[in-house]
């Protein structure tokens, strides 16, 4: 019996696509089984002394521990945290390097850089969330406010520096967001990273800052900042003294930073669903979770990496339209 050619075609097409997919499907499992056999680069979005450096170095000896690999932490700081994202998007798809950067880089820096090398949405898989933390308002102790109110009120009248982690970052669309609702004469003063623009604020060269409550917590204990207010609905356990920004009768100022970790896409489904199952028992341990709570930041994870991408795609949104809205520019 003779075959057409065209009838061959196609079994043949056939054929592969269904060798491909019994490969994807017994490999994937093997993949997993084998991952990891040698060390992990968890890149980092920012430089030290901000929340997402303290949050990797806890989270980080926990996750080698249960994957029975060393976490190699690296720092990629600059251009707001897309710098690592950057990286990372453009490394491997193995499993052997990750990405822990907050939401700035993700769902912001798209909206406030003019062209990103990177798409954030497809370049990147996401695994899960591994902590959220509130912004924080503080002011060099020279300055006479003591409080929201106050802080505005000598807004009306003179000009008040206050600093952020970089340009197109959340602590710089909350401070536009912070312009917007008190119409007070606050200028912004952008940094490469949490801890140069929190040490210039110490300094006094800043007159205030507003960063993720890692980056200053310390620094409000100590007295070396005053806090001003909590950007956000409640108090927090962590410094239950500085009142929120909704109390003090500022019912719009809330922004709530949140970290994660992805991985570079087209990474094996079978290693992302291991590197989760990591995060998740990691973030449940007491150790854990007492040592994030010291740096200010609440262990949280999602139910899946499917949760994390539909939650990236709601925030993508929603920091997008304030972004278009306050006219803030990373570039």
């Amino acid at each position: 019996m003779s075959i057409e050619p065209g009838q061959l075609a196609r079994r043949m097409f056939r054929f592969a696509v269904g060798l491909a997919c019994a490969l994807v499907l017994g490999v994937g499992p093997a993949v997993a089984q084998d991952y990891p056999n040698k060390p992990i680069r968890l890149v980092l979005g920012y430089p030290p002394g901000g929340s997402t450096d303290a949050t990797g170095r806890v989270i980080g000896p926990r996750l080698g521990e249960i994957l029975g690999a060393q976490i190699v932490i690296e720092n990629k700081g600059g251009a707001g945290g897309t710098i690592a994202s950057e990286y990372v998007a453009r490394a491997a798809p193995d499993g052997y390097t990750l990405l822990l950067n907050t939401s700035s880089p993700l769902v912001i820096a798209p909206h406030t850089y003019q062209k990103l090398p990177h798409d954030t949405l497809k370049d990147l898989a996401p695994i899960t969330t591994v902590g959220v933390t509130p912004e924080a308002l503080c002011v060099h102790p020279s300055v006479p406010a003591k409080n929201l109110k106050e802080l505005v009120q000598l807004a009306q009248t003179q000009d008040v520096t206050i600093s952020s982690s970089g340009n197109g970052t959340l602590p710089h669309l909350s401070i536009e967001l912070f312009k917007q609702i008190s119409k007070g004469r606050f200028v912004h003063v952008p940094y490469k990273g949490a801890g140069p623009a929190v040490t210039d604020t110490v300094a006094g060269h800043v007159r205030g800052v507003l960063m993720d409550l890692p980056a200053v917590i310390s620094f409000i204990k100590d007295g070396k900042l005053r806090g001003i207010a909590l950007t956000a609905n409640q108090r927090t356990d962590f410094l239950p003294d500085l009142p929120s920004s909704v109390e003090q009768g500022f019912p719009t100022l809330i922004a709530v930073n949140w970290l994660g970790i992805w991985a570079p896409a087209k990474t094996p489904r079978a290693i992302i669903d291991k590197v989760f199952a990591a995060l998740v028992k990691a973030e449940s341990s007491p150790e854990v979770k007492e040592r994030l709570a010291r740096v200010g930041v609440a262990a949280s994870t999602m139910a899946s990496p499917d949760a994390f991408q539909k939650f990236i795609a709601e925030e993508f949104q929603k920091w997008g339209k304030i972004a278009k809205q306050s006219g803030a520019r990373a570039d």
